[in-house]
């Protein structure tokens, strides 16, 4: 199972936000939606999912 990560500082924020998640996307995709709506107060809709998705990465390389 391979792992994959989402790096919040690669988006715009006005919180200068640090978080980086990894698992598995369906964590990862999970987790990272929960926290854009909480945090970043995102509205909670597939274009979310869809937007966080295809900034995932593979996991192995930011944690070589």
């Amino acid at each position: 199972m391979a792992r994959v990560m989402i790096d919040c500082r690669k988006m715009p924020s006005e919180t200068n936000c640090s978080l980086t998640i990894a698992g598995t996307e369906e964590e990862v995709l999970k987790a990272a939606a929960e926290h854009a709506i909480s945090t970043h107060g995102h509205a909670d809709n597939p274009e979310l999912r869809e937007e966080l998705r295809g900034q995932l990465e593979p996991a192995e390389a930011a944690m070589a």
